[in-house]
Protein backbone atom coordinates (compact mmCIF):
# COMPACT_ATOMS: atom_id res chain seq x y z
CA UNK A 1 0.00 0.00 0.00
CA UNK A 2 1.75 3.22 -0.96
CA UNK A 3 2.57 6.00 1.59
CA UNK A 4 0.53 8.88 2.47
CA UNK A 5 3.65 10.79 1.42
CA UNK A 6 3.41 8.98 -1.67
CA UNK A 7 -0.13 9.78 -2.11
CA UNK A 8 0.20 13.16 -1.67
CA UNK A 9 2.88 13.73 -4.56
CA UNK A 10 0.54 11.98 -7.18
CA UNK A 11 -1.82 14.35 -6.20
CA UNK A 12 0.40 17.02 -6.32
CA UNK A 13 2.10 15.77 -9.40
CA UNK A 14 -2.07 15.15 -10.97
CA UNK A 15 -3.23 18.85 -9.93
CA UNK A 16 -0.04 20.53 -11.79
CA UNK A 17 -0.59 18.45 -14.55
CA UNK A 18 -4.19 19.88 -15.09
CA UNK A 19 -3.70 22.99 -14.86
CA UNK A 20 -0.92 22.82 -17.51
CA UNK A 21 -3.72 21.21 -19.52
CA UNK A 22 -6.15 23.79 -18.87
CA UNK A 23 -3.58 26.41 -20.11
CA UNK A 24 -2.75 24.65 -22.85
CA UNK A 25 -6.47 24.27 -23.79
CA UNK A 26 -6.88 28.17 -23.41
CA UNK A 27 -3.74 28.78 -25.34
CA UNK A 28 -4.78 26.39 -28.23
CA UNK A 29 -8.43 27.59 -28.24
CA UNK A 30 -7.20 31.31 -28.50
CA UNK A 31 -4.51 30.59 -31.24
CA UNK A 32 -7.34 28.60 -33.37
CA UNK A 33 -9.25 31.43 -33.36
CA UNK A 34 -10.45 32.75 -36.16
CA UNK A 35 -10.58 29.62 -37.83
CA UNK A 36 -13.02 30.76 -40.43
CA UNK A 37 -14.63 33.66 -42.16
CA UNK A 38 -15.65 36.97 -39.34
CA UNK A 39 -18.98 38.76 -39.88
CA UNK A 40 -19.02 42.07 -38.80
CA UNK A 41 -22.78 43.14 -38.31
CA UNK A 42 -23.58 46.89 -38.22
CA UNK A 43 -27.60 48.43 -37.53
CA UNK A 44 -27.48 50.90 -40.64
CA UNK A 45 -27.58 50.79 -43.98
CA UNK A 46 -24.51 51.01 -46.31
CA UNK A 47 -22.84 54.50 -46.68
CA UNK A 48 -23.18 55.86 -43.52
CA UNK A 49 -20.75 56.53 -40.54
CA UNK A 50 -21.19 53.90 -38.53
CA UNK A 51 -20.49 51.14 -42.11
CA UNK A 52 -17.93 53.26 -43.44
CA UNK A 53 -16.19 52.58 -39.96
CA UNK A 54 -16.69 48.99 -40.14
CA UNK A 55 -15.04 48.65 -43.45
CA UNK A 56 -12.30 50.75 -42.26
CA UNK A 57 -11.55 48.02 -39.27
CA UNK A 58 -12.71 45.39 -41.11
CA UNK A 59 -9.93 45.27 -43.99
CA UNK A 60 -7.59 45.94 -41.36
CA UNK A 61 -8.77 42.93 -38.97
CA UNK A 62 -8.39 40.86 -41.96
CA UNK A 63 -5.00 41.17 -42.46
CA UNK A 64 -4.38 40.83 -38.77
CA UNK A 65 -6.86 37.74 -37.93
CA UNK A 66 -5.33 36.25 -41.73
CA UNK A 67 -8.97 35.18 -42.33
CA UNK A 68 -11.99 37.19 -44.55
CA UNK A 69 -13.74 39.82 -42.60
CA UNK A 70 -17.32 40.77 -44.48
CA UNK A 71 -19.76 43.53 -43.02
CA UNK A 72 -23.29 42.62 -43.01
CA UNK A 73 -25.60 45.52 -43.04
CA UNK A 74 -29.12 44.85 -41.09
CA UNK A 75 -30.84 48.03 -40.71
CA UNK A 76 -34.25 48.06 -38.83
CA UNK A 77 -35.89 48.24 -35.57
CA UNK A 78 -33.64 50.97 -34.19
CA UNK A 79 -30.45 48.63 -34.60
CA UNK A 80 -32.33 45.61 -32.61
CA UNK A 81 -32.31 43.84 -35.60
CA UNK A 82 -28.82 43.62 -35.74
CA UNK A 83 -28.49 42.99 -31.89
CA UNK A 84 -30.83 40.03 -31.62
CA UNK A 85 -28.71 38.14 -34.79
CA UNK A 86 -25.60 38.73 -32.82
CA UNK A 87 -27.20 37.74 -29.84
CA UNK A 88 -28.30 34.81 -30.99
CA UNK A 89 -25.33 34.11 -33.14
CA UNK A 90 -22.70 31.27 -32.09
CA UNK A 91 -20.66 32.46 -28.96
CA UNK A 92 -16.98 31.32 -30.72
CA UNK A 93 -15.97 34.81 -31.96
CA UNK A 94 -17.15 34.81 -35.98
CA UNK A 95 -20.05 36.90 -34.80
CA UNK A 96 -19.44 40.28 -33.75
CA UNK A 97 -21.85 43.55 -33.47
CA UNK A 98 -20.28 46.84 -34.45
CA UNK A 99 -22.96 49.63 -32.94
CA UNK A 100 -23.26 52.67 -31.39
CA UNK A 101 -24.39 53.93 -27.97
CA UNK A 102 -28.12 53.57 -28.71
CA UNK A 103 -27.22 50.00 -27.44
CA UNK A 104 -27.35 51.56 -23.91
CA UNK A 105 -30.34 53.49 -24.72
CA UNK A 106 -32.85 50.83 -25.99
CA UNK A 107 -33.52 48.83 -23.08
CA UNK A 108 -35.16 52.48 -21.36
CA UNK A 109 -36.46 53.34 -24.80
CA UNK A 110 -38.33 49.79 -25.84
CA UNK A 111 -41.22 48.08 -23.80
CA UNK A 112 -39.49 44.96 -24.85
CA UNK A 113 -36.88 43.35 -26.97
CA UNK A 114 -35.97 40.18 -27.86
CA UNK A 115 -32.86 40.17 -26.13
CA UNK A 116 -31.22 40.97 -22.36
CA UNK A 117 -29.06 43.68 -23.17
CA UNK A 118 -26.75 42.58 -20.47
CA UNK A 119 -26.94 39.44 -20.32
CA UNK A 120 -26.98 38.46 -23.52
CA UNK A 121 -23.95 40.30 -25.25
CA UNK A 122 -19.98 40.76 -24.00
CA UNK A 123 -18.66 44.18 -24.58
CA UNK A 124 -15.45 43.90 -25.69
CA UNK A 125 -13.66 47.81 -26.90
CA UNK A 126 -14.95 50.76 -27.68
CA UNK A 127 -13.97 51.45 -30.98
CA UNK A 128 -14.25 55.38 -31.17
CA UNK A 129 -15.89 58.40 -29.15
CA UNK A 130 -17.34 60.87 -32.00
CA UNK A 131 -18.59 64.13 -31.57
CA UNK A 132 -22.05 65.47 -32.25
CA UNK A 133 -22.66 69.47 -33.72
CA UNK A 134 -25.49 71.47 -33.06
CA UNK A 135 -25.54 72.88 -37.01
CA UNK A 136 -28.51 75.23 -38.31
CA UNK A 137 -29.27 76.52 -41.61
CA UNK A 138 -27.22 79.72 -42.55
CA UNK A 139 -30.89 81.94 -42.67
CA UNK A 140 -31.43 80.92 -38.97
CA UNK A 141 -31.01 84.29 -37.06
CA UNK A 142 -29.11 82.69 -34.02
CA UNK A 143 -25.25 82.37 -34.62
CA UNK A 144 -24.68 80.83 -30.86
CA UNK A 145 -26.11 78.69 -28.22
CA UNK A 146 -27.46 81.96 -25.96
CA UNK A 147 -29.13 82.86 -29.71
CA UNK A 148 -30.78 80.13 -30.57
CA UNK A 149 -32.15 79.94 -26.21
CA UNK A 150 -33.08 83.29 -27.29
CA UNK A 151 -34.98 82.51 -30.35
CA UNK A 152 -36.63 79.70 -29.46
CA UNK A 153 -38.46 81.63 -26.43
CA UNK A 154 -39.54 84.38 -28.23
CA UNK A 155 -40.88 82.21 -30.99
CA UNK A 156 -44.57 81.27 -30.60
CA UNK A 157 -45.09 77.08 -30.29
CA UNK A 158 -41.32 77.37 -30.64
CA UNK A 159 -38.67 75.92 -33.51
CA UNK A 160 -38.76 72.67 -35.24
CA UNK A 161 -35.40 70.42 -35.37
CA UNK A 162 -34.85 67.76 -37.80
CA UNK A 163 -33.84 64.29 -35.95
CA UNK A 164 -33.43 60.49 -37.40
CA UNK A 165 -35.38 58.22 -35.07
CA UNK A 166 -37.20 58.43 -31.56
CA UNK A 167 -34.48 58.03 -28.95
CA UNK A 168 -31.34 57.99 -31.12
CA UNK A 169 -28.18 59.54 -29.18
CA UNK A 170 -29.17 62.66 -31.79
CA UNK A 171 -32.71 62.94 -30.64
CA UNK A 172 -31.82 62.22 -27.02
CA UNK A 173 -28.98 65.17 -27.05
CA UNK A 174 -31.56 67.59 -28.66
CA UNK A 175 -33.45 66.64 -25.48
CA UNK A 176 -31.19 66.92 -22.96
CA UNK A 177 -30.06 70.98 -24.85
CA UNK A 178 -34.18 71.19 -24.12
CA UNK A 179 -34.14 69.83 -20.42
CA UNK A 180 -31.32 72.26 -19.66
CA UNK A 181 -32.04 75.16 -21.19
CA UNK A 182 -36.14 75.21 -20.75
CA UNK A 183 -36.36 75.66 -24.85
CA UNK A 184 -39.52 74.33 -26.41
CA UNK A 185 -38.44 72.77 -29.52
CA UNK A 186 -40.80 70.39 -32.07
CA UNK A 187 -39.12 67.48 -33.59
CA UNK A 188 -39.41 66.32 -36.90
CA UNK A 189 -38.43 63.03 -37.89
CA UNK A 190 -36.04 61.97 -41.09
CA UNK A 191 -34.85 58.64 -42.60
CA UNK A 192 -31.54 58.78 -42.11
CA UNK A 193 -28.55 61.28 -41.97
CA UNK A 194 -28.67 62.07 -45.82
CA UNK A 195 -32.13 63.65 -45.85
CA UNK A 196 -31.92 65.02 -42.67
CA UNK A 197 -28.54 67.28 -44.16
CA UNK A 198 -30.33 68.24 -47.17
CA UNK A 199 -33.84 69.26 -45.59
CA UNK A 200 -31.46 71.73 -43.26
CA UNK A 201 -29.75 72.69 -46.28
CA UNK A 202 -32.85 73.20 -47.82
CA UNK A 203 -34.36 75.01 -45.16
CA UNK A 204 -37.14 72.56 -44.18
CA UNK A 205 -35.98 71.96 -40.66
CA UNK A 206 -34.03 75.15 -38.97
CA UNK A 207 -31.47 72.77 -36.86
CA UNK A 208 -30.12 69.97 -35.34
CA UNK A 209 -27.98 67.66 -33.93
CA UNK A 210 -25.91 66.01 -36.12
CA UNK A 211 -22.56 63.55 -36.71
CA UNK A 212 -19.81 65.49 -37.27
CA UNK A 213 -18.16 63.33 -39.86
CA UNK A 214 -21.32 63.67 -42.33
CA UNK A 215 -22.21 67.61 -41.17
CA UNK A 216 -18.30 68.51 -41.51
CA UNK A 217 -18.53 69.05 -45.33
CA UNK A 218 -21.72 71.38 -45.59
CA UNK A 219 -20.23 73.35 -42.46
CA UNK A 220 -17.16 74.01 -45.08
CA UNK A 221 -18.75 74.40 -47.61
CA UNK A 222 -21.25 76.92 -46.04
CA UNK A 223 -23.84 75.52 -46.34
CA UNK A 224 -24.98 74.76 -43.34
CA UNK A 225 -23.73 76.90 -39.78
CA UNK A 226 -22.13 75.08 -36.95
CA UNK A 227 -23.78 76.68 -33.93
CA UNK A 228 -21.69 74.24 -31.23
CA UNK A 229 -20.61 70.79 -30.91
CA UNK A 230 -22.08 68.93 -28.02
CA UNK A 231 -19.10 67.00 -26.25
CA UNK A 232 -17.42 67.95 -23.34
CA UNK A 233 -14.20 69.71 -25.47
CA UNK A 234 -13.31 70.86 -28.68
CA UNK A 235 -12.73 68.83 -31.59
CA UNK A 236 -9.55 69.37 -33.81
CA UNK A 237 -12.24 68.40 -37.44
CA UNK A 238 -13.85 71.93 -36.17
CA UNK A 239 -11.18 73.66 -33.86
CA UNK A 240 -13.25 77.13 -34.07
CA UNK A 241 -16.12 75.82 -32.81
CA UNK A 242 -17.19 76.23 -29.49
CA UNK A 243 -18.89 73.65 -26.80
CA UNK A 244 -22.00 74.37 -25.71
CA UNK A 245 -20.80 74.29 -22.48
CA UNK A 246 -18.50 77.23 -23.18
CA UNK A 247 -21.59 79.30 -24.56
CA UNK A 248 -23.34 79.52 -20.80
CA UNK A 249 -24.57 75.95 -20.31
CA UNK A 250 -22.74 74.57 -17.60
CA UNK A 251 -21.45 71.01 -17.52
CA UNK A 252 -23.46 70.25 -21.00
CA UNK A 253 -21.98 67.03 -22.66
CA UNK A 254 -23.34 64.53 -25.48
CA UNK A 255 -21.18 62.51 -27.44
CA UNK A 256 -21.47 58.99 -29.10
CA UNK A 257 -19.57 56.17 -29.35
CA UNK A 258 -19.18 53.22 -31.35
CA UNK A 259 -18.09 49.22 -30.39
CA UNK A 260 -17.76 45.99 -30.71
CA UNK A 261 -20.15 43.05 -28.74
CA UNK A 262 -19.85 39.72 -28.90
CA UNK A 263 -22.84 36.85 -27.83
CA UNK A 264 -22.30 36.17 -24.17
CA UNK A 265 -20.52 32.63 -23.47
CA UNK A 266 -17.97 33.82 -25.94
CA UNK A 267 -14.96 32.53 -24.33
CA UNK A 268 -12.84 35.47 -22.53
CA UNK A 269 -9.55 34.24 -25.14
CA UNK A 270 -11.45 34.92 -27.69
CA UNK A 271 -12.83 38.10 -26.66
CA UNK A 272 -8.94 38.80 -25.68
CA UNK A 273 -7.69 38.41 -29.01
CA UNK A 274 -10.74 40.39 -30.77
CA UNK A 275 -9.88 43.57 -28.09
CA UNK A 276 -6.29 43.04 -29.04
CA UNK A 277 -5.77 43.05 -32.45
CA UNK A 278 -8.49 45.89 -32.89
CA UNK A 279 -6.50 48.33 -30.66
CA UNK A 280 -3.77 47.37 -32.60
CA UNK A 281 -5.92 48.80 -35.70
CA UNK A 282 -6.76 51.44 -34.08
CA UNK A 283 -3.74 52.67 -33.71
CA UNK A 284 -2.24 52.71 -37.12
CA UNK A 285 -1.63 56.15 -38.17
CA UNK A 286 -4.08 55.46 -41.70
CA UNK A 287 -6.36 54.26 -39.28
CA UNK A 288 -6.08 57.79 -37.30
CA UNK A 289 -5.98 60.01 -40.34
CA UNK A 290 -9.26 58.27 -41.49
CA UNK A 291 -11.24 58.25 -38.18
CA UNK A 292 -9.39 62.32 -37.84
CA UNK A 293 -11.12 62.58 -40.97
CA UNK A 294 -14.80 60.97 -39.50
CA UNK A 295 -14.48 63.51 -36.58
CA UNK A 296 -13.87 60.70 -34.40
CA UNK A 297 -11.11 59.31 -31.71
CA UNK A 298 -9.60 56.25 -31.09
CA UNK A 299 -10.44 54.63 -28.41
CA UNK A 300 -9.41 50.59 -27.88
CA UNK A 301 -10.38 49.87 -24.45
CA UNK A 302 -10.66 47.19 -22.39
CA UNK A 303 -13.51 44.46 -22.01
CA UNK A 304 -14.23 45.87 -18.08
CA UNK A 305 -13.65 49.50 -19.31
CA UNK A 306 -15.89 49.46 -21.50
CA UNK A 307 -18.65 47.29 -20.12
CA UNK A 308 -18.54 49.87 -17.14
CA UNK A 309 -18.87 52.80 -19.39
CA UNK A 310 -21.72 50.85 -21.57
CA UNK A 311 -23.08 49.84 -17.91
CA UNK A 312 -23.01 53.45 -16.76
CA UNK A 313 -24.74 54.97 -19.92
CA UNK A 314 -27.70 52.81 -20.06
CA UNK A 315 -28.66 54.03 -16.37
CA UNK A 316 -27.74 57.99 -17.67
CA UNK A 317 -29.93 57.17 -20.91
CA UNK A 318 -32.85 56.07 -18.62
CA UNK A 319 -32.80 59.21 -17.04
CA UNK A 320 -32.75 61.09 -20.49
CA UNK A 321 -35.68 59.20 -21.75
CA UNK A 322 -37.74 59.74 -18.19
CA UNK A 323 -37.27 63.45 -17.97
CA UNK A 324 -38.00 63.83 -21.71
CA UNK A 325 -41.21 61.78 -21.51
CA UNK A 326 -40.57 59.97 -24.08
CA UNK A 327 -43.58 57.26 -24.59
CA UNK A 328 -41.38 53.74 -24.98
CA UNK A 329 -41.53 52.07 -28.46
CA UNK A 330 -42.86 48.98 -29.44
Amino acid sequence: MPSWGRVMRLVSIAVVALAALGLTAGASHAQSYPNKQVRIVVPFAAGGTVDALARVVGAKLSEALKQPVIIENRPGAGGNLAADAVAKAAPDGHTILLTTNGQAISPSLYRTLPYDTIKDFIPVTQLISSSLVLVANPKLPAKSVPELIALAKSTPGGLTYGMTGVGTPLHLTMEMLKNATGITLTAVPYRGDAPLLTALVAGEVPIAVTPLATTRPHVEAGTLRAVALTGATRSPALPDVPTVAEQGVAGFASSSWQGFFVPAHTPRETVAVIQQETKKVLELPDVRERLKAFGSEAVGSTPEEFEKRFREDIVTFAQIVRESRIPQQD
